[in-house]
């Protein structure tokens, strides 16, 4: 299996939601663009994700044509402490599909 890290900006998405990501850096993208099976709706990717001691089965979202955006639950936040605005350490790793 295939796995990235990377640190990124926690930024709130506009609107009411108030949904919270964190861009992956292109150099991440490309390889997960490369390495990645089928995508499947909107042209994510399945991947667990690992933000300090929190690990949970989610998606990327392609954000550009270049990169992905890391959606994070308000779950993780609360558990990791994470405010918009905060930078943290991220790893991915890619989900095969059957």
């Amino acid at each position: 299996m295939t796995t990235v890290g990377f640190s990124g900006e926690v930024w709130i998405a506009p609107g009411d939601g108030a949904w919270h990501f964190v861009t992956v850096p292109e150099e991440q993208a490309e390889i997960i663009r490369l390495e990645s099976g089928p995508r499947v709706g909107f042209g994510s990717v399945k991947v667990e994700a690992t933000v300090g001691s929190s690990t949970w089965s989610t998606s990327v979202f392609p954000d550009t044509k270049l990169t992905y955006v890391l959606p994070l639950k308000k779950s993780v936040r609360h558990a990791e402490g994470i405010l918009a605005g905060d930078t943290i350490d991220v790893r991915l790793t890619l989900v095969a599909l059957p």
